[in-house]
């Protein structure tokens, strides 16, 4: 098989936390692996994100006033509180064990600055702090990204939308995602990234 070389495949956060058992676990987490694994062998470029907060992380609900799933407001916008989740160096954190990460190219770890919290993987939730990933793809010549992994209606969505505004060719997988559906937010999610000419495809169509 010929691999992609002017595209590249993100897998989002397919880390235990996200997975049954986890602490913030998304419903059948755990079934996106197999197709992330399998994607993988159609890429030259392979890039996986990491979750990697601070125990004292202000996006935590133990660490706020406010029950976890409740709005707040931070200096960068609206917050939801969480449950505490993959904290940095726990096995929360890691990668699920049946995912293939050898491959990989680069991680990026996100949501480290206590503060502020990071859905996408391009720029933290300010919108303007970026993590670097752009200009790694740009510096390999990738005008095509492929995202999969947890969870549909945050972290790929917040990364897609990213990716679409930053320029580049962004298509979803979506039987390689779960959602967390919080109040709405799957529907309005793909509501968001479709209006933005992102692709939602199925791992068979490939």
């Amino acid at each position: 098989m010929t691999k992609q070389t002017n595209s590249a495949l993100i897998l989002i956060d397919i880390q235990n936390d996200f997975c049954p058992g986890g602490k913030l676990a998304v419903v059948d987490g755990d079934q996106v692996v197999a197709v992330a694994n399998k994607l993988q062998v159609q890429f030259e470029t392979t890039i996986l994100t990491q979750d990697w907060h601070p125990a004292d992380h202000k996006s935590f609900a133990s660490n706020q006033s406010g029950e976890a799933f409740t709005l707040i407001e931070m200096p960068y916008g609206s917050q939801v509180l969480w449950p505490d989740h993959c904290i940095q160096g726990s096995q929360g954190a890691a990668f699920h064990k049946d995912l293939e990460t050898d491959g990989a190219d680069l991680v990026i770890r996100k949501g480290f600055r206590p503060e502020i919290d990071s859905y996408s993987a391009f720029f933290e939730n300010d919108h303007e702090t970026s993590t670097g990933l752009a200009g790694y793809l740009r510096e390999r010549a990738v005008t095509n990204l492929m995202m999969a992994g947890l969870a549909t209606d945050f972290c790929v969505r917040y990364s897609a939308v990213d990716a679409a505004k930053l320029g580049f060719e962004v298509t979803v997988v979506e039987d390689g995602c779960r959602a967390i559906d919080l109040d709405g937010s799957l529907d309005a999610a793909w509501e968001e990234m479709l209006s933005l000419g992102i692709k939602r495809i199925q791992s068979g169509d490939l």
